[in-house]
């Protein structure tokens, strides 16, 4: 199995890293993509996606957003120069617009200019969106991006994950899954090509709703990969094969 969204370098995870992948380990969690989300913490991510020889991407998320915007994409645009041959990275973001976070058309210019970023050295772009999509769907369009990305956390409709798709994008499919209120969510898996998805934890945040340990790890993606079954109505191998397939195409591997 394939975490296309892990942040198992923040500190929540500094006392059993090693316990928690030697767990990953043994359920076969054998992929993770650890996303980039401030330049302040770029460097432990890197360390630890060396060490545990994990993906990663290199982005600002919108929650951490630079006191000096220009100079922070300038930080960002030399990380990606400097590990442009490093195989372990394989796309921009984590990036994108929040609109329950403040100073949005500070976010706005942050995610235009990483999407252009992500253009210019033709790599996947991995999105944050909340209450944006039709914003974010208007930037893409306008971006043109030729290597496409993921939706991190998708929630949206139908018609929202078709527009997603028309622009050569997966959705990232997480815990939220799990609730058995998520009907909108339990409608796209359902009744959309498997081909767009990829499945992600966003670990240690988006804990499914009864979970009693409220950090998240990767370990719930079995969970996952058993729900999107249900709601497709076949056995968890070729849903296992096809999501796999989906990550491996979507970076490159």
């Amino acid at each position: 199995m394939f975490d296309t969204h892990a942040h198992l370098d923040f500190e929540v995870f500094d006392h059993d890293r090693d316990e928690l992948f030697n767990h990953m380990r043994n359920k076969n969690i054998t992929k993770i993509l650890i996303p980039g989300v401030s330049p302040e913490l770029w460097f432990k991510q890197l360390a630890v996606a060396q060490q545990y020889q994990c993906y990663f991407s290199l982005g600002i998320h919108p929650w951490y957003l630079p006191e000096n915007i220009d100079t922070a994409l300038e930080e960002l645009e030399h990380q990606i120069y400097l590990n442009q041959t490093n195989p372990l990275f394989v796309a921009i973001g984590e990036c994108g617009l929040d609109k329950l976070r403040p100073e949005f058309e500070q976010q706005q210019a942050l995610c235009e200019q990483q999407l252009q970023l992500a253009k210019k050295y033709q790599l996947p772009v991995i999105l944050h969106a909340v209450k944006c999509h039709a914003l974010l769907i208007e930037l893409l369009t306008k971006a043109a991006l030729t290597k496409g990305g993921v939706i991190h956390g998708f929630y949206g409709s139908v018609e929202v994950a078709k527009q997603y798709q028309k622009l050569g994008f997966k959705l990232g499919i997480g815990g939220l899954i799990l609730n058995p209120r998520a009907k909108k969510l339990h409608k796209v898996v359902a009744e959309l090509s498997l081909e767009l998805f990829v499945i992600e934890t966003d670990s240690p945040s988006m804990s499914p709703e009864n979970q009693l340990d409220k950090r998240n790890t990767p370990l719930i993606l079995p969970l996952i990969i058993k729900k999107i079954a249900f709601l497709r109505q076949i056995s968890t191998v070729p849903i296992l094969e096809q999501l796999n397939r989906n990550s491996l195409q979507l970076f490159e591997l």
